[in-house]
């Protein structure tokens, strides 16, 4: 049956469906679904037990590791129906309790300093830190899940792979996935298609070019490329934790464990006295295939993690690590690099070291290091695991790099976008690939509400999306609000002092939503001084005007790391919990056309950095009251936006 026909007559078709949403699990057609559905009780695809269901969606996002959450939250809170497919049983990746990477991005690790990333990665973040002090990872893979099913316009297919896309032309009209848990395939129709998989598999199987391995020095003109280009790659790693008890845990390896010695170990220092984190360099496979030798990878990565513990534990190297024993060995390896996508443009070295400047596409920010490693990771033992140059400043990833050039109506996100291998090893870290997730996601939105493709967007719409994305709290280098319909911007603004020396009370209309460093420094938020009564900042307008939203944008201590790590060093740098410079308690009391004063909203206990209140009246003045932060002495504001709607 063709697909029109099927849909047609799906509504005299019996059948059931299970799905996901945010009251738990139903059974039978779900009313106000995220995506249209019918469902055919026949066998599917030649596939005798299978049941065939078909969904429609404005954006179809394959991948949910953190930039497919992030493209995800961020379409359908903008209102685009949404259909998530993760191949796994839990959300975020290499960041998910499976691999338990901690998500690094553009200042990490002193990379540059108050550059953290904003947005949905920030928001994640932070919600993080407040719920889930005690860093237990299934919290954070729960907290995950929690915010994509309290999306009404999400759909989310766990354990659930593509295998097929019906492409006509240059566009895709269909992709098929499969569940075997449930016995399903699905067929989902959507206008945009996202790649957040990875290794690229949705771009493979609806024939978008991409490409692997090294470039030539030659291709790109880049210094830091291999003089003779290569199909190797960086190799794919497996953490493990551990515990220490207060007695002795003796430990012995498999039989098939690799043997360690203290020559393999010259450049890979174990360190002393603190062992609950593994190594991110037990790394192996970028000399071969790792993604067709991935079960090969795992096995000898699991010899070389459990040879690393017993040298640790029965070399007579590591004395004090007697008390010390494995709590996890991640099953699955955390993989770097595989298939990169080709788009309208390949990021390169240059783009990267300020080529960017000269672009006006840009969506997202990236700041890692260019960060190589060999190929043969631990084999390559007479080597370092990595050679890391820092990038001259933090820099923009453009729209042209984040859509297929030859399949109109596919963007990725995440380490598959367009770039050279160079501009990769700086791209590839998790809070950038967030990033551009975000990026993709609200792009992907306007596409389908426009009903234009990622091509026609770039070229006709370019700054009404870098708009949405900072309203949103998306940080873009050189991009400030200018948004029209921002009655702030025509208000004057007074307050009741600021700290001496620091942000006047005028900077929070000033277009920017977060303070820079580094070449641009400068503040650009207000910085009140806590007084007996709080502090106060209010925005005035000539005539009484009617408003409808208001939008704060708190401090969440952007010059500090924030990020969930089983390691105790890293977690020392943060604050797991509330940020202190995040105003706490607040009041928007509205200085009404008649004269009087009326409360509109009352807040406590804040600890998010963006918020936005519906509110309702004619107002001559709104004034935004801090009776408490918590723990910092000024009430720092970055930004204040007001809407008639």
């Amino acid at each position: 049956m063709k697909r029109r026909e099927f849909l047609q007559n799906a509504g005299m078709m019996a059948g059931y469906s299970l799905m996901v949403d945010a009251t738990g699990f139903k059974i039978g057609h779900r009313s106000g679904s995220s995506a249209s559905e019918s469902v055919e009780e026949s066998q599917a695809g030649g596939e005798k037990f299978m049941k065939r269901h078909e969904l429609e969606a404005d954006v179809c996002i394959a991948g949910g590791g953190m930039a497919g959450v992030c493209a995800a939250l961020s379409a359908a809170r903008n209102g685009s129906k949404v259909v998530l497919i993760q191949d796994r049983s839990r959300l975020g990746g290499n960041a998910s309790s499976e691999v338990k990477m901690h998500i690094v991005g553009a200042d990490s690790h002193g990379s540059h300093v108050g550059w953290r990333e904003g947005g949905l990665i920030d928001e994640l973040r932070v919600e993080d830190a407040v719920h889930n002090p005690h860093r237990a990872w299934e919290l954070f893979d729960l907290m995950l899940y929690d915010k994509v099913i309290s999306e009404p316009n999400i759909t989310l297919l766990l354990d659930t792979s593509v295998f097929r896309a019906q492409v006509s032309g240059d566009r895709i009209e269909t992709i098929e996935a499969r569940c075997d848990k449930t016995e399903r395939i699905y067929v989902v129709a959507s206008h945009v298609f996202c790649d957040c998989t990875g290794d690229s598999r949705l771009a493979l199987e609806a024939g978008a070019e991409f490409r692997r391995g090294r470039e030539p020095r030659a291709e790109y003109g880049e210094s830091y490329a291999l003089e003779e280009g290569d199909m190797k790659s960086q190799g794919s790693s497996i953490l493990f934790t551990a515990r220490k008890y207060d007695k002795p845990m003796p430990y012995t390896p498999p039989k098939w464990s690799r043997k360690i010695d203290k020559s393999m170990l010259k450049h890979r220092g174990v360190g002393s006295g603190s062992y609950e984190y593994g190594f991110w360099w037990i790394e192996l496979g970028g000399d071969g295939d790792t993604i067709d030798d991935n079960e090969q990878i795992r096995f000898e990565l699991l010899q070389v993690v459990t040879g690393v513990w017993d040298y640790i534990k029965n070399s007579g190297d590591k004395k004090d690590s007697a008390n010390w024993a494995l709590q996890t060995v991640g099953m699955i390896p955390g993989k770097r690099e595989s298939r990169r996508i080709y788009g309208d443009h390949v990021q390169t070295q240059a783009d990267l070291d300020g080529g960017w400047r000269k672009r006006d596409d840009g969506v997202s920010i990236g700041g890692w290091g260019f960060d190589e490693h060999p190929p043969g990771g631990f084999n390559d033992s007479d080597n370092p695991p990595f050679k890391s140059i820092k990038v001259k400043a933090v820099y923009n990833i453009w729209l042209e790099s984040l859509y297929s050039r030859n399949i109109v109506n596919m963007m990725m996100a995440g380490r598959n976008i367009s770039s050279s291998h160079v501009a990769f090893t700086s791209s590839r870290v998790m809070a950038t690939c967030a990033c551009t997730g975000q990026a993709i996601g609200t792009a992907a939105h306007m596409c389908a509400a426009k009903g234009i493709t990622p091509r026609e967007l770039r070229r006709r719409h370019m700054s009404d999306l870098q708009q949405l994305l900072i309203k949103q709290d998306q940080t873009i280098r050189g991009v400030v609000n200018e948004d029209p319909d921002d009655l702030a911007r025509q208000a004057s603004v007074t307050s009741s002092g600021v700290e001496e020396g620091n942000g006047e009370a005028e900077l929070i209309i000033d277009g920017h939503h977060r303070h820079m460093t580094g070449k641009d420094a400068a503040l650009h938020g207000w910085m009140g001084e806590m007084k007996s009564f709080g502090a106060w900042i209010e925005l005035g307008w000539s005539s009484a005007l009617d408003i409808g939203t208001v939008q704060l944008t708190f401090d969440t201590g952007f010059h500090r790391q924030l990020t969930l790590s089983a390691s105790d060093w890293v977690t020392a740098t943060m604050v797991r919990g509330p940020q202190p410079e995040t105003v706490k308690d607040y009041r928007l009391i509205g200085r009404m056309a008649d004269g009087s004063e009326e409360t509109l909203v009352e807040v406590k206990d804040n600890y998010e950095r963006v918020r936005r209140h519906k509110v309702s009246g004619r107002v001559k003045a709104l004034r935004l009251h801090v009776m408490a932060t918590n723990g910092a002495e000024t009430a720092n504001v970055f930004e204040v936006r007001v809407y008639a709607d």
